[in-house]
């Protein structure tokens, strides 16, 4: 039976970027205007909190324990989280001062491809980008977005996942991770009542979005048909990933930022039980 709750009672503006590292056995995210990185642990109930130096729109977990890659707002940076040291990797659009860096996720063979957003009209767009260690930043070939979101990876790593959100249409490609190379772009789904935000894949290569502005989360076949929702009372989810010990928890981030007042309840992480969907082990950045 399908189970919604609350994880913590703590709202946050907007969180985001909602990862489960299995290792550690803990969930991570970012509350991006705050400029905060969280992180919780289940088995202890235990909240960790870090301030970032800059808005955190995404970040990977690497083959480093307690190691970060952080999508900072226009540059990458290497954050060690038990020594909060932070080293700066390389800077982002950084001719355009009203673009950030939003969402972003490791394909699976470790490189980390994102997405950042205009917030201004600076006179440019946003792009896609491809990271790899050691490398020079790769821009795709993808269409240049204002909002950057939904990126996520088949199982098999052949397939990206990503939407430019005020489109309302969810976009597939095939993806070479060794060159970042991206073709047949296409239409994988329409998301009329609201915007695509966040997305995750899970075992059988359904792709799991949380829809900005919708209340839900949907579930998508693999040929782009609406197979499940969950609804919530958040108006505004923004990000979905799986976990626990046998990746069978759905974790849903939300934003209460600029809703009314009477939906401050808006902004909650939640925990979702029984959707019958396994997830996929996240991709972890190779240094």
């Amino acid at each position: 039976m399908l189970s919604v709750r609350p994880l913590l009672e703590r709202c946050h503006d907007l969180s985001e970027c909602i990862l489960w590292d299995e290792q550690a056995g803990v969930l991570w995210w970012t509350d991006i205007y705050a400029c905060h990185l969280w992180c919780f642990d289940p088995a202890t109930g235990t909240e960790t909190r870090w301030n970032m130096p800059s808005t955190l729109g995404c970040f990977a977990l690497t083959n480093e324990p307690g190691v970060l890659l952080l999508g900072l707002s226009k540059q990458l940076a290497r954050f060690d989280t038990r020594t909060e040291q932070l080293d700066v990797l390389v800077g982002v659009e950084t001719a355009f001062p009203a673009h950030r860096i939003n969402d972003g996720r490791c394909d699976r063979a470790g490189n980390f491809v994102f997405g950042t957003t205009t917030e201004g009209a600076d006179g440019g767009v946003g792009g896609f980008y491809q990271y790899a260690s050691g490398k020079a930043l790769r821009r795709l070939d993808l269409p240049a977005p204002t909002i950057a979101n939904s990126i996520c990876f088949s199982p098999d790593g052949n397939t990206l996942y990503f939407t430019d959100s005020p489109t309302h249409r969810i976009m597939q490609c095939d993806y070479l991770p060794a060159s970042g190379g991206v073709s047949n772009i296409r239409t994988f789904a329409e998301v009329p009542d609201g915007e695509p935000d966040g997305s995750t894949t899970d075992a059988q290569g359904y792709v799991w979005n949380a829809v900005w502005g919708g209340h839900v989360v949907i579930r998508y076949a693999p040929d782009g048909r609406i197979d499940q929702r969950v609804d919530l009372d958040a108006a505004q989810p923004s990000c979905v990933t799986f976990g626990g010990e046998s990746l069978d928890l759905m974790y849903v981030t939300s934003a209460r930022r600029g809703l009314p007042h009477h939906e401050q309840d808006s902004g909650r992480v939640y925990e979702i039980a029984g959707t019958g969907a396994l997830g996929v082990t996240e991709s972890r950045f190779e240094w």
